[in-house]
């Protein structure tokens, strides 16, 4: 396949990471605009989060997609899962009452956990070998231009900001001049919702038009029944020690960072003392900054060392949090600083490793399977962590030094389990990998 083709394929495959990232901040962005619409409860906001895609429905997606992938191929998945994901979507836009709009929640949760594992396998097995890195890199720029873009037209639509005039006009076109205040302002959050929508049709038309992985097409001979496939990845001691060094660096660093994803903002206001204003767009710098950095990295991922790659990005992230408990985030030079520094790990962050990783260390017969459990396992324990960070916090961020130790903690996990477990893979093919990790599996 040329470098041309891969870059190509990988751009539309990537738009499953914005719609991912996209669909959680929009999710946490509107939480309070469809609180007071719908006059939620603070319970009903927990099943919302629970059930999304930053917890559990998409961890259930994840270990459905996952073997489905393995079992009618990535194409399959890029057929259909963006019209699951519409579907979803299209609940939210239009949801006038609760059970609407967790069911839209939940089925956007399930299509962004069955999208993941198929397409970062997707990509790397239509990578040529120099550049499989640079390639997942880019998937990961489109994991932070979701944020960056969702924050930056939540601000813009939100009451009070500078589109606000055209959201009313809307909304008065739609339900009519006699909307109330609060049927109005969740307006702005339908809108951020079909923006969603519009880059899921798309992405589903340039990934329905895309061929299917030629690892797949060559393993087809191989492939046995779905439970066969499961079963074999179980029986295979290689395998599961995989699992588990991936789940372990992957999971440990998550756990920081999905709580990050949904809770910064509130941390930002509570502990740092900022508005709601100011907050947000420090956020969407930061995510700017992700970008940036994961840019330079793709540049030099295929010619550096992982191991100091991924050491760096974890020893950054450490730092970030040390400064909390040293300097502290009630203060601006202690703010902005956390800030930068969680930026710049995001961008040479485990995430873009696992997804490499992943995709490398497991044969083509359940290169995804394995993947779509390991999701299934970390987005599952961080919805259960999520809401024991939450108590830890406490209601104005009371427990914030201890909940930054428990972070650094995790990390310092992440950090050594990785420097101690990181393959050698740069520069080998999958085949390769595979022929040496697994011999001539059938």
């Amino acid at each position: 396949m040329a470098n041309s083709g891969s870059l190509k394929s990988t751009i539309a495959v990537s738009l499953t990471n914005y719609l991912d990232a996209g669909a959680i901040v929009a999710g946490a962005s509107g939480l309070s605009l469809w609180q007071n619409y719908l006059g939620l409860s603070e319970v009903h906001l927990g099943w919302l989060n629970f059930i999304s895609a930053n917890c559990l429905g998409a961890a259930i997606g994840a270990i459905i997609g996952g073997f489905l992938a393995d079992k009618y191929g990535r194409k399959f998945i890029f057929t259909y899962n963006l019209l699951v994901y519409m579907l979803g979507v299209l609940l939210i836009m239009l949801s006038v009452n609760f059970p609407m709009l967790l069911c839209g929640f939940l089925i956007t949760g399930i299509s962004v956990g069955v999208g993941v594992p198929a397409s970062w396998t997707y990509i790397s097995e239509s990578s040529e070998v120099n550049n499989r890195g640079r390639n997942i890199c880019i998937s990961q720029m489109s994991w932070g231009f979701g944020p960056m873009c969702i924050l930056l037209l939540g601000m813009l639509f939100a009451p009070g900001g500078y589109l606000f005039g055209w959201v009313e006009s809307v909304a008065h076109l739609v339900g009519g001049s006699g909307l109330s205040v609060e049927a109005t302002n969740v307006f702005s959050s339908r809108i951020v919702f079909f923006s969603l929508f519009i880059v899921a049709f798309i992405a589903w038309n340039l990934q329905r038009g895309l061929q299917e992985s030629a690892e797949f097409e060559a393993s087809k001979e191989k492939k046995s029944g779905l439970l066969d496939n499961i079963k074999v990845l179980f029986q295979n001691n290689i395998a599961i020690k995989t699992v588990c060094f991936l789940a372990s660096i992957y999971l440990t660093w998550n756990l920081v960072a999905s709580v990050m994803g949904f809770f910064q903002p509130h941390i930002y206001e509570t502990a740092g003392g900022v508005s709601n204003e100011q907050a947000n767009w420090m956020n969407c710098i930061q995510w700017a900054i992700i970008v940036g950095v994961t840019f330079l990295v793709s540049k030099v991922i295929d010619k550096t060392s992982h191991k100091a790659i991924y050491t760096f990005g974890l020893l950054v992230a450490i730092s970030a949090w040390v400064i909390i408990v040293t300097v502290g985030v009630n203060g601006s030079v202690g703010l902005w600083a956390f800030a930068i520094l969680w930026g710049i790990q995001g961008g040479s962050s485990p995430q873009i490793f696992y997804a490499l990783w992943g995709s490398e260390l497991f044969p083509a017969k359940f290169r995804a399977g394995a993947q779509g459990l390991m999701f299934f396992i970390v987005r599952g324990l961080s919805a259960v962590w999520g809401l024991i960070f939450a108590y830890i916090y406490g209601d104005n961020g009371e427990g914030f030094t201890i909940a930054a130790y428990c972070m650094i903690i995790l990390l310092l996990i992440s950090l050594i389990v990785g420097f101690i477990g990181c393959p050698k893979t740069r520069g080998k093919t999958l085949a390769e990998i595979t022929k040496e990790r697994y011999g001539d599996i059938q």
